[in-house]
């Protein structure tokens, strides 16, 4: 093989240097830890597993990794979980999911130094340096946003209802109602690319009820369209939001998501007063 120009040489010499001193955030409620790849690929419970149904590269797809559970000692069950992406994507998880996932399996996988996993699409980065993958996710109906890829952070937080309280339907709602149902999937599939009525850690998407709810200027036919699959409804080449099919996201579900973004419609957040001009 042809040697790289000097200047590429210095390039990958650098990308390398890069890839190797990859860190990640943990913060379970004592303190910030840092863990950086080789911390985590020395570790005496990391091994290599197989994740037959890729979530980010949609194949059978094998990884060094730790199970997740391990890096959380200390964290109760009942606990909240965010995991925050580098280009500020942000999941969210129960950390009940983790402990008690019914057969699901939770592991961060850690991108070796030197040995970069496939990017992600034709000009894109890879999912690493780590990626929350999950074996068996169906036995706890984990969906696609409870995947996050390049992770740079791991904290406990409250959970989204009592972080965001704007967000929540109101208060005199029956236990049951379709929009406190539909509250749930919101935080499940949502809540990682949109805010709500000003609400919210996702940066990627717009918010869902101000100025307008979506329900205020789809029809519930082209809504659903737009959930299922996002290009049915209009082509854009650099669209980001991917579509939730029935196993990811059944009927009833939907039904769910879309009565308490009815619902929220009529319960929009004031607008923060706009700050004046300094004379």
């Amino acid at each position: 093989m042809r040697p790289p120009p000097p200047l590429l040489g210095i390039v990958l010499f650098a990308l390398a240097g890069i890839a190797s001193a990859a860190t990640l955030t943990l913060d379970t409620g004592s303190g910030q830890r840092t863990l950086t790849t080789e911390t985590l690929l020395r570790r005496a419970d990391a091994q290599d597993i197989l994740v037959p149904d890729d979530v980010a590269y949609h194949r059978a797809m094998r990884y060094r990794a730790v199970p997740l559970k391990a890096l959380l000692a200390g964290v109760a069950p009942d606990a909240h979980l965010q995991f925050v992406a580098q280009d500020g994507f942000s999941a969210e998880i129960p950390a009940s999911l983790v402990f008690e996932g019914h057969g699901a399996e939770a592991w961060l996988a850690i991108e070796p130094p030197g040995k970069p996993w496939p990017p992600l699409a034709e000009g894109k980065p890879t999912a690493g340096p780590f990626y929350v993958v999950w074996q068996r996710p169906a036995d706890g109906h984990v969906g696609p946003e409870q995947w996050p890829y390049q992770v740079a952070s791991i904290q406990v937080r409250a959970d989204p209802a009592a972080r965001f309280p704007a967000m929540r339907p109101a208060p005199d709602l029956p236990a049951n109602a379709p929009a406190r149902r539909g509250f749930a999937v919101f935080q499940r599939n949502c809540i990682t690319c949109h805010t709500l009525n000003g609400q919210g850690d996702a940066k990627l998407g717009p918010d869902l009820n101000i100025p307008h709810n979506p329900t205020e200027y789809l029809r519930t036919d082209m809504l659903r369209t737009l959930i299922r699959n996002p290009q049915d409804l209009r082509h854009w080449p650099q669209a980001k939001m991917p579509g939730f099919d029935r196993a990811t996201l059944s009927d009833a579900d939907l039904d769910d998501l879309i009565a308490y973004l009815t619902h929220m419609a009529g319960r929009k957040a004031a607008p923060a007063p706009a700050t004046p001009p300094k004379p």
